[in-house]
């Protein structure tokens, strides 16, 4: 199974009928959540048809060529009968080196969710190793966090004791306060709970704002705002928004970003990403259900619900080949909704649908993807930049986060780089603004950067191609966590960076599934269940 196998365009072709008839379990669109709830499934037992209306895997989480991805995001962002309500709008596309880029046709692997990265210790890296998927999926390191800093330069961000030592744009009393900060959250890492001395952080400390913890250690402006935003990675501006992080909060994300170092020996530092894209990830658990047992059917579309006469209730679906297939439960891709015609015919599964929500939030996330023939950093090819609210303009409220891959990637031909960057907002205008500030101010690093730059194009194609921003697509998607009912509705990609949150509202829906059910059961008998960390491939 490859991401990229086929044309957005290829008509669907006549299939076969699918035998046998009756499934478990039904799942609608091959995006992370639904993958892992599919491979689960055929883990424990249970018989899963999984279908997609795609040519290719990974639904909003794939990584697509820029034809594939270019139609994505316009026909998700178009009104349809089994879609009223598009989780994409104001998609924005340039293209600045059409020629150049129509040589690489195939060339590209662009996340249509990034920015997204992998802490070498969060969730979704267990769960992988737990699942097996892992097997299926190679990693390289990120080399490097920097934040834009007052000056509009890119400073490096000190994460660890090494790294404060080597820092040459901190000063000496930067240096020691960021040093105390770290043995003191260390220690209270290290203690248990149930002993008491002077290097553990009062509850009262733990319950309050970390922005004020991190001013009652009298940390500096610039260490405060690198530890907020860079490392702990806040979301919204921590001196005046209502969405506070609680000192609590703050300490577990800096005990995720210091376990990340080091985990993996050819790790450089706490983030990795998978080789050819983000769109790998699905696919590595969609080769995970195959293997249980799990049928696959690409480019069939769902055309309408089934369900029973007498009571109502969901009993199976209708694929666009015109045949019926059943089945006890169904979850459905984010996009996927219940057909009016079904709701207004049998109001009591429409209710049942919407009985229960995993978040009220229903905000937005701004999303962007640059293609550049230069570097931010001279050569330095994979690396993470924040910008901290208020660095771009004075109504930023929120941060931004960038993410720049190279060639070495597999996500673009070499000389090349793919930039991505998202940022949350509640409404579109606020997004757009969002979007548009980040990417001037990446252009203007890309024209200051690129003086100094040795990783640029040696091709004669490259030298004739004179902008260094060769294409961007800019663009809104809608936000919500899942439903689940009768029926179970996918979260949509979420704002964070990696993958815990999202991973936890689809263990979630999963045991409102089947919740006698271990998710992933161990086999002490297979090797390839075991969590060793060996059974993470890191490219050096």
């Amino acid at each position: 199974m490859t991401g990229n196998e086929s044309e957005s365009e290829l008509p669907v072709p006549p299939y076969p009928p699918i035998e046998p008839t009756a499934f478990d379990l039904i799942v609608i669109g091959t995006g992370l959540p639904e993958s892992v709830i599919s491979a689960a499934a055929s883990a424990s037992g249970k018989s899963v048809l999984h279908l997609d209306p795609n040519p290719f895997y990974g639904s909003h989480f794939s990584s697509l060529s820029i034809a594939d991805l270019t139609h994505f995001l316009n026909s998700h962002s178009t009104p349809s009968s089994v879609c009223p309500d598009p989780l994409y709008s104001d998609v924005e596309i340039s293209n600045y080196a059409s020629r150049l880029l129509s040589q690489h046709p195939r060339n590209f692997n662009l996340d249509v969710s990034g920015p997204r990265v992998l802490f070498c210790a969060d969730h979704a890296v267990d769960l992988m190793l737990k699942s097996g998927a892992s097997h299926y999926l190679e990693f390289k390191s990120i080399d490097a966090t920097f934040m834009l800093d007052a000056d509009a330069k890119l400073c490096s961000v000190p994460d660890s004791r090494a790294a404060i030592f080597k820092d040459k744009s901190l000063g000496l009393m930067e240096k020691n306060q960021l040093m105390r900060f770290f043995k003191l959250v260390q220690g209270h890492l290290s203690l248990d709970e149930s002993e008491e001395n002077d290097v553990r952080i009062s509850e009262e400390d733990l319950d309050s704002p970390f922005a004020d913890f991190l001013t009652k250690m009298k940390l500096s402006h610039k260490i405060k705002s690198i530890v907020l935003y860079a490392i702990a990675m806040a979301d919204y501006d921590q001196e005046v928004s209502e969405y506070v992080l609680k000192t609590r909060d703050g300490i577990n994300r800096l005990a995720l970003y210091n376990s990340s170092i080091g985990r993996f020996q050819n790790a450089l530092g706490a983030l990795i990403y998978p080789i050819y894209g983000q769109g790998e990830l699905p696919q590595a658990f969609c080769r995970r259900a195959a293997v249980k047992g799990c049928l696959y059917v690409l480019r069939m579309p769902v055309i309408s619900l089934l369900t029973d006469q007498n009571s109502g209730s969901y009993k199976g679906v209708r694929l666009a080949s015109g045949q019926d297939i059943l089945s006890h439960k169904l979850v459905l891709d984010p996009s996927f909704t219940v057909p009016g015609s079904l709701a207004s015919s049998h109001q009591q599964l429409q209710e049942s649908f919407q009985a229960f929500s995993l978040s009220d939030n229903k905000g937005k996330v701004a999303r962007g993807i640059c293609i550049t023939r230069s570097s931010l950093k001279p050569d330095l090819s994979n690396f993470l930049v924040i910008f901290p609210p208020r660095s771009l303009f004075p109504e930023q409220v929120t941060s931004i986060r960038v993410l720049q891959l190279g060639g070495n990637l597999a996500v673009c031909p070499v000389g090349m780089f793919v930039l991505y960057f998202s940022a949350l907002c509640d409404e579109v205008n606020q997004g757009k603004k969002l979007l548009h500030a980040a990417l001037s101010a990446l252009q203007k690093l890309l024209v200051t950067g690129t003086a100094g730059n040795s990783s640029t194009a040696q091709s004669e194609d490259m030298e004739e191609a004179k902008p260094t921003l060769l294409w961007s697509a800019l663009y809104i998607q809608d936000l919500s966590l899942g439903q689940f009912g009768s029926i179970i509705s996918t979260p949509t990609p979420d704002g964070n960076l990696n993958y815990n949150d999202l991973l936890d509202a689809t263990e979630k829906l999963y045991w409102k599934l089947y919740p006698k059910e271990e998710l992933f059961p161990e086999t002490t008998s297979s090797p390839e269940n075991s969590e060793d960390d060996a059974g993470l491939t890191l490219e050096s």
